[in-house]
């Protein structure tokens, strides 16, 4: 493990190091005392997209931020016979070594979109390290391709651009990736000033590296095929810990799919709800988020049920725009 540098102009706090995760590069960034938390970001971001939550948490928990394999600062890789360096089980596995690297065997994961997919597989793959598992605006991955409508496709076009055979996305998304990039964020976000152009700009930064843009489209079709042979292959494995699902009430998830519903066919304690954001709730809503996280993940910070009887909805109002769409 080695220091590096890193945001802290945007990031308070944190500390941050390139991490050898069995034999794969991670940038990571931690600060904090406590429980051990591993936040995972999704596609197009980078572990900056926790910096509205990330040092607020830090004063309950031992926050841990990465950099999914290919995206940011870590390494990228090539994707391997049939993707294989992209699966969520290899990606999942990069992320358990660099928790451990930091002394964390046991440890709480959030993850949002592609995070959050690494972060499902982690739960199966990992049972004796995920303590409990909060899963930001996403159904599973073979849920979502079984269901495939017009509408789906329409909302999600990435999802069947993106793992078009190489060279075509690539080559097309080099063009003017500044450009895809910027109407794909705009397309989720839906509060009005929530991107941080610091950050923003961080994100430009990345995704102007071709090899990030490679990774990421290996990232997706991994997704639609590999990891579709993994869940097929594991569909009587049910996620063991705790899970909670938050979705964002102006966003498509929760508009297509009864997510609690399709969590449930995955896993056997799920709790959740939608927040009135769009995609990213880390970035669009971060008190809501934070106030869902800390009650959802109090057990690991006080070892009682109340907070996880909070987070259901059990101990606690939901918001009252939100409260008749609560499942």
């Amino acid at each position: 493990m080695k220091e590096v540098a890193g945001h802290p102009e945007i990031l308070s706090g944190f500390t941050w190091f390139d991490v050898d995760a069995n034999g794969v590069r991670i940038r990571a960034a931690t600060a904090g005392t406590g429980p051990a938390l591993l936040l995972l970001h999704g596609h197009p971001q980078t572990h900056l997209t926790w910096h509205k939550v990330a040092p607020e948490l830090a004063k309950r928990f031992t926050v841990v931020v990465t950099d999914l394999r290919g995206y940011g600062d870590s390494e990228k890789l090539e994707g391997g016979e049939g993707h294989v360096n992209y699966s969520k089980l290899a990606m999942a596995a990069d992320q358990v070594a660099v928790m451990k690297a930091f002394g964390h065997e046991r440890f709480a994961v959030v993850g949002h979109d592609r995070g959050g997919r690494v972060a499902h597989r982690m739960a199966l793959d990992f049972p004796e390290a995920v303590t409990r598992l909060a899963l930001l605006d996403i159904a599973p991955t073979a849920t979502m391709y079984a269901r495939t409508d017009m509408e789906f496709a329409r909302r999600y076009f990435w999802w069947f651009f993106l793992i078009q055979p190489f060279p075509l996305p690539e080559r097309l998304i080099e063009a003017d990736p500044v450009f895809f990039l910027n109407k794909h964020i705009a397309g989720q976000i839906k509060i009005e000033g929530a991107s941080d152009p610091r950050v923003l700009a961080e994100y430009h930064r990345c995704y102007a590296d071709p090899a990030t843009r490679h990774a990421i489209c290996e990232d997706y079709r991994a997704a639609a095929t590999i990891d579709l042979e993994h869940d097929a292959a594991d569909s009587d494995k049910r996620v063991q810990a705790p899970l909670m699902a938050l979705w964002g009430g102006r966003g498509t998830v929760g508009a297509l799919y009864d997510v609690l519903e399709t969590w449930r066919e995955k896993a056997l304690d799920v709790c959740g709800y939608p927040i009135d954001c769009g995609h990213s709730p880390q970035e669009e809503a971060p008190e809501a988020l934070l106030e869902a996280l800390t009650s959802f993940l109090g057990d690991a910070a006080e070892g009682g049920e109340r907070s996880r009887r909070r987070a259901s909805g059990a101990d606690r109002r939901l918001p009252t725009r939100l409260a008749g769409n609560a499942g």
